[in-house]
């Protein structure tokens, strides 16, 4: 669990012992009015338990304030999403987010993506991978000392493509096989990597090509692990959205856009041209 989360958390934990006590009631008697274990107080009140929604509501009910309500559960939403400061997670470079993939994506059977402007990570080349974090290194002045191991540990996490339980279905805008996020050799190689991932078993890549009529446009990225978990990347900060609202729309919008995509010889066929176009014999 993240420090973050765990710290908003015991907020709303201290959130709710003050309601309790404005009451005027001890942890045992809030819990018999509640209909509750007294231990089940203690932790929601300690930051040891998440609530639900419907613990929030009763919450405020028994404590005589159900206008608090709203704001209680505007306070779990708020850790249903968890943001995190990519400056701090960067601060100490790059591995130790490559190995919470590997943890994500072992936990997920199916694992759905869009990309925008790069290739996904789990069809990047070492090359290609190795350009990506020396330019965000760059970006972010963040240290480049662990780049290597970042580079192994976004390989070791591609293993996950060849175990028969999984599926992955990725979608891919067209512009991101021209866009030179490294050398035009790196790049001419990530194409052809980015070919051998069409008709795999496990992968399903679909391309989204400019010339699609889109039902939405493809803004961002985003990764879906099964139906559990969202992973959103702006310029400063990773949303990790585990709530059913958001979880359903992502699905929605991956779903409209793979409307939109071109599988299998189609989808090699427009691979193969943005590799001609590269002009490199």
């Amino acid at each position: 669990m993240s420090s973050d989360y765990q710290s908003g958390r015991v907020a709303l934990g201290a959130r709710m012992r003050e309601l309790r006590t404005e009451a005027g009631l001890n942890g045992k008697d809030f819990a018999e009015r509640l209909g509750w274990q007294r231990s089940k107080v203690s932790r929601l009140e300690n930051g040891k338990q998440t609530p639900s929604r419907d613990d929030l509501v009763a919450w405020a009910q028994a404590a005589g304030r159900p206008d608090v309500a709203g704001e209680l559960t505007g306070r779990l939403i708020g850790l249903e999403t968890r943001y995190r400061s990519l400056r701090k997670q960067y601060s100490n470079g790059h591995r130790a987010r490559q190995e919470q993939g590997i943890v994500e994506t072992e936990q997920t059977t199916l694992l759905r993506a869009v990309e925008v402007i790069r290739i996904p990570g789990l069809f990047q080349t070492p090359e290609y991978a190795r350009a990506v974090f020396s330019a965000n290194a760059a970006f972010r002045d963040a240290p480049t000392g662990d780049i290597e191991d970042a580079v192994r540990a976004r390989m070791r996490r591609q293993q996950a493509l060849y175990e028969a339980e999984r599926s992955f279905r990725i979608l891919l805008w067209e512009g991101a096989l021209y866009a030179l996020n490294a050398s035009r050799p790196v790049m001419a190689a990530q194409l052809d990597r980015l070919r051998s991932m069409v008709g795999m078993d496990t992968v399903q890549l679909g391309i989204i090509p400019f010339a699609a009529e889109l039902r939405r446009s493809p803004s961002h990225g985003f990764w879906i692990y099964d139906r559990r978990l969202v992973i959103v990347e702006t310029l400063s900060t990773e949303m990790w959205l585990d709530d059913e609202e958001s979880v359903a729309l992502y699905e929605r919008a991956w779903q409209w856009l793979d409307d939109s995509a071109v599988y299998d010889a189609t989808a090699h066929r427009l691979i193969g041209r943005a590799s001609a176009a590269l002009n490199l014999s």
